[in-house]
């Protein structure tokens, strides 16, 4: 099959966890071979990595979502900037309009469904920007706060698992409104913020620090509200989730909130950390 295609007709969730299974087996020989073989055939950089022998990781899974050596990404202070909040590539970005996004070379899809249709959040994002950060298999895959927030609301919104590659974005339509997700609603300096984290083909599971896991779920929406006394304040740069396997970041801010670099282009490569812009407060 041309393109993409052949994903519909695979068993996407079933792949997804008998990858999760495999991911999580602590038999040495096993998570050895695995880890040693995604090494070397994404030439993962664990120099940079707490813990850089592939063989003191106890799974493929803490492998995965491992940790940086302290000051391995510098976040970057100077105020009202927004930072990058992940390693990876900048995939589209700019501004919501008509209630649509881009995906990938100029294919629009819905702020409605990407929102599970959740008309208080869509009319919040409305004419608001938005900025999507692509994590490849050999990237850093902890997810960090653009900036200061307190979180006010989770959703898991179940979905398909199409992987979120270049080529498949470039060719299947809606993938970040089809692909199950968790959206996280902040309180910021600019106003509300989300931070959606899309799953893919072979994500076992998304965590956010202050949930742990949150996928797999039964199969319907979830939502949780957070208010006063857990008054959950994440600074920029801190750790606000991770991804067990890799995907996409989608972020959105409200109308005239953000002001984005003018030298931004697709496909370019981020770190964590680096500035985007800045917030408009």
């Amino acid at each position: 099959m041309k393109n993409s295609t052949w994903q519909y007709f695979i068993p996407q969730h079933l792949l997804s966890r008998a990858a999760g299974y495999l991911a999580n087996t602590d038999v040495a020989p096993i998570k050895n071979f695995l880890i040693e073989k995604f090494v070397k055939h994404f030439n993962v950089d664990m120099s940079e990595a707490l813990i850089e022998n592939p063989r003191d990781f106890n799974t493929f899974n803490e492998f995965f979502t491992r940790e940086l050596k302290p000051g391995a990404r510098l976040i970057d202070q100077a105020p009202n900037t927004l930072v990058s909040p992940a390693d990876g590539a900048l995939s589209e970005w700019g501004i919501i309009h008509e209630k649509q996004l881009l995906q990938a070379k100029g294919r629009p899809y819905s702020l409605s469904a990407l929102l599970a249709d959740q008309q208080d959040l869509v009319e919040t994002f409305h004419e608001g920007s938005y900025a999507t950060v692509y994590l490849s298999p050999r990237d850093y895959h902890r997810v960090h706060m653009p900036l200061q927030g307190k979180l006010k609301k989770m959703v898991h919104v179940p979905g398909n698992l199409f992987s979120v590659n270049q080529k498949t974005t470039e060719n299947i339509s809606d993938i970040f409104a089809r692909n199950e997700r968790v959206i996280c609603i902040f309180d910021t300096a600019c106003g509300p913020v989300a931070m959606i984290l899309v799953g893919a083909m072979i994500v076992a599971s998304i965590a956010t620090v202050w949930h742990g896991q949150v996928t797999p779920t039964p199969c319907e929406v979830q939502s949780w509200q957070y208010a006063e006394p857990q008054n959950i304040l994440l600074e920029k740069g801190a750790e606000m989730g991770r991804f067990y396997l890799g995907s996409t970041v989608v972020m959105l801010f409200p109308k005239n909130s953000v002001d984005f670099q003018a030298n931004l282009t697709v496909g370019q490569g981020l770190k964590l950390g680096q500035s985007l812009g800045n917030v408009i407060v």
